[in-house]
């Protein structure tokens, strides 16, 4: 009978692989870049990498060891988002490691790497094959992961809510600057913006910044990210959104390959940063926290309990999407 030790040592040994990335890996990644144009081949191994240092034998048992077990599993079914490379890895891994077999409904966006990574990890632990399954039909299972868009979230409330489940919607992070953050602080949140051209729900999508501070700060961290630019699907936002800012008169900021525009939304559009001046820190932290429902990540050096410049894409295995412990909820069924 598969037990916890098994299913962390089978991870492990995909981590080692994932280090490794041989002639086959590479292909896929390659069809994974050729299926998404968004899913660029840096960003496909920043998200591989990320997962290697996840994938450590005492960082898995640490982990998994504040849940119980399940020794009769469950089946759960997870609706996968698309919008970065490997977003629903995450899931998937804590399905498994509470004891529970997983159902996958992938998103059109993301099929190449989480098959290919699932065949892997049955290569691995051959058992595991009973208990991970591919389709786009969902039937027969006990509680449901959805990750979506807030209109998506609709469906998924109709669909799944008489199952046990977590249904996530749209968030967006934000990043709160006091005028005194080091030139490596502010390169650390170019990364924040513009890593996986922002389309992460992780992703820097609002700044606040002090009253009369200099925008060109920011501008300069971002110069070595101008090869965005560069990509066709990410220049035509650029291009569309500068016309239609222009067409109504809208404030703009810009510098050839982002524009920083003036608004108290959290949600801006790819090649858009959002910003919003403030007088007082506390009636910035006020907003926060009336607005929290709307906010996956803070970064700011002021805020307490916000996370670092340039380390937003870097979740560890604790970091749960929308603050919900998913461990706890597949552990508890």
């Amino acid at each position: 009978m598969l037990n916890q030790k098994d299913i962390v040592n089978a991870f492990v040994k995909l981590g080692e692989y994932l280090a490794k990335k041989d002639g086959l890996f590479n292909d896929k990644i390659r069809l994974a870049e050729a299926s998404n144009p968004w899913f660029t081949q840096s960003f496909i191994n920043y998200s591989i990498n990320s997962w290697v240092n996840c994938l450590k034998k005492e960082t898995l048992e640490q982990f998994s060891a504040n849940y119980s077990f399940q020794e009769k599993p469950k089946s759960i079914a997870i609706v996968m988002a698309g919008n970065i490379p490997l977003v629903g890895f995450h899931d998937f891994l804590c399905v498994l490691l509470s004891g529970n077999s997983v159902k996958i409904k992938t998103s059109k966006s993301d099929t190449v790497l989480p098959i290919f990574l699932a065949d892997k990890l049955i290569e691995f632990e051959p058992r595991l094959s009973e208990r991970i399954e591919f389709t786009q039909q969902l039937k027969n299972f006990n509680a449901v992961i959805a990750t979506g868009s807030n209109n998506t979230s609709r469906y998924f409330d109709y669909y799944f809510g008489k199952y046990s489940h977590i249904i996530r919607k749209n968030r967006n992070s934000v990043a709160v600057l006091s005028g005194d953050e080091s030139e490596e602080e502010l390169n650390g949140l170019a990364e924040d913006i513009l890593l996986y051209f922002g389309l992460g729900c992780r992703s820097i999508s609002k700044l606040y910044v002090p009253k009369n501070y200099d925008l060109n700060h920011v501008f300069k961290a971002l110069y070595e990210w101008k090869w965005v630019g560069d990509h066709h699907k990410y220049g035509s936002s650029y291009d569309y959104y500068k016309a239609i800012y222009l067409l109504n008169k809208e404030e703009l900021l810009e510098n050839g390959f982002i524009l920083f525009k003036k608004d108290k939304s959290f949600s801006s559009p790819v090649a858009t940063l959002f910003y919003e001046e403030y007088g007082s820190i506390n009636d910035v932290k006020k907003e926060l926290e009336t607005r929290k429902d709307e906010i996956q990540c803070v970064v700011s050096k002021t805020i307490q309990n916000a996370i670092s410049f340039g380390k937003t894409q870097q979740p560890g295995l604790s970091d749960f999407a929308d603050n919900i412990d998913t461990m706890k909820f597949l552990s508890e069924l």
